[in-house]
């Protein structure tokens, strides 16, 4: 008994391993796919050299102009262009939102454009728009930045999102017609 029992210790080991390494395979694949790159934490002097009063006024207008008048959607707006509305410089900017966000610039962007990506990949009035129309609607520049923007923030395509949020809702619609 003690043998079958060890025998399938070793194969429910076996099965794990190679679910894990698969599973590593499929990530690296899509990594490479959308040309993801593990992120490097480095450490910048001049981003303690700013005031704290002033970085926390600075983040609060970057959050003005980037949320709340939607500059997000605007492919074409920089750090640069940022820096030129708020009248500082881009190393500013840049130091602001690596501090107070703890991410860069285009992944501070790039995360508002994902979750209003993530909104309208649910919404029945966008069922019938092409990725390509989604990823220009909030922003991005080509197909391929937003993929792969989606999967280094959701772990999951934008395609596969939608079907997962499509088929979920269809299995509640039918639960709800019982």
């Amino acid at each position: 008994m003690n043998n079958i029992y060890e025998k399938y210790i070793n194969l429910l080991k076996f099965f794990c391993t190679f679910a894990k390494k698969r599973k590593r395979l499929a990530i690296e694949n899509i990594m490479s796919k959308y040309n993801i790159t593990e992120k490097k934490e480095k450490e910048a002097h001049y981003r303690t050299l700013i005031n704290p009063k002033l970085m926390d006024e600075m983040k609060d207008r970057i959050l003005e102009v980037i949320v709340m008048q939607k500059k997000y959607k605007d492919k074409n707006y920089s750090a640069k262009h940022l820096a030129e509305d708020l009248g500082t410089n881009t190393r500013y900017i840049s130091a602001v939102v690596n501090v107070k966000f703890h991410m860069n610039y285009t992944s501070f962007v790039n995360k508002f454009r994902i979750e209003e990506a993530m909104a309208i990949l649910v919404d029945r009035r966008y069922q019938d728009l092409r990725m390509e129309d989604v990823s220009d609607m909030v922003g991005f520049a080509n197909r391929q930045s937003f993929y792969a923007s989606f999967f280094r923030i959701m772990g999951i395509t934008p395609r596969d999102y939608r079907l997962q949020h499509t088929m979920a809702s269809s299995k509640k619609a039918r639960k709800e017609q019982k």
